[in-house]
């Protein structure tokens, strides 16, 4: 090593001083480790890929009320039936749908407090592989059940994302590197071999939804937009003496 420890400790300083000054949306994270501990330095890369999402879920509910826990329940099974049988007949294949959420509760008079009857809510979730008959199909779901229906969430997702994953990891794999070998040449080491090379969580993209929203008489618009595929990877590397 050009330097004793002492030395590349102060470097380093000055160089994570200097990143942290800077505005680039890369992930700040570099650490070298010096006397006391096992020499080496930790680096973090960030890889990114965005691509059109091809799969929409879709949770459409069911709400019906009665004066009986039984009859608002009976009402609910027949209109959750046809949505279900419309979805069928839409080409939404069974594996593809789901009963996400099944609930029968009072309802009650805000001033009295006393139980006035019984509200179900029926929630089915249905997987679509074709974003573009999503809207029709929202549609004919307002049809098939008036004024029932509630279109609770629509998320969008990529259905195969094993390629742009292996794209966006070895993009992080490449970041942390270059990280790495920054780090070295601001301390006046030489950068040694591969300790280990971990993929770190990340937060998955966020769903879009509407709560409670009614579907409406005209066309729905479905624009599916991008996502980005995020993958974090810690790189150690040796520091050769």
């Amino acid at each position: 090593m050009k330097r004793g420890l002492s030395s590349v400790a102060v470097l380093a300083a000055g160089a994570l001083a200097l990143a942290g000054c800077s505005g680039s949306n890369e992930p700040a994270a570099a650490t070298l480790t010096g006397a006391g501990s096992t020499t080496g330095i930790t680096t973090r890369g960030l890889g990114t890929v965005t691509r059109t999402p091809d799969t929409v879920t879709v949770v459409i509910g069911v709400q019906t009320r009665g004066q009986s826990a039984k009859g608002a329940l009976d009402a609910n099974t027949g209109k959750a039936a046809a949505l279900i049988n419309l979805l069928k007949s839409k080409g939404v294949a069974a594996a593809d749908l789901k009963t996400s959420q099944l609930s029968v509760s009072p309802t009650s008079d805000s001033a009295t407090g006393r139980i006035t009857g019984y509200e179900v809510t029926n929630q089915v979730t249905a997987t679509l592989h074709d974003i573009g008959a999503a809207g029709g199909l929202i549609d004919a779901a307002g049809e098939a059940v008036g004024d029932a229906v509630r279109v609770q969430q629509l998320s969008f997702s990529i259905g195969d994302d094993s390629a742009s994953r292996a794209q966006a990891r070895a993009d992080a794999v490449r970041q942390a590197q270059a990280h790495a070998k920054q780090m070295a040449d601001a301390a006046g080491v030489k950068l040694g071999r591969i300790r280990s090379i971990t993929e770190v969580a990340a937060n998955p993209p966020s769903p879009f939804g509407r709560e409670g929203a009614p579907a409406a008489a005209a066309p729905v618009p479905i624009e599916p937009g991008t996502q980005e595929l995020t993958v974090m990877v810690e790189v150690v590397y040796a520091i050769d003496q």
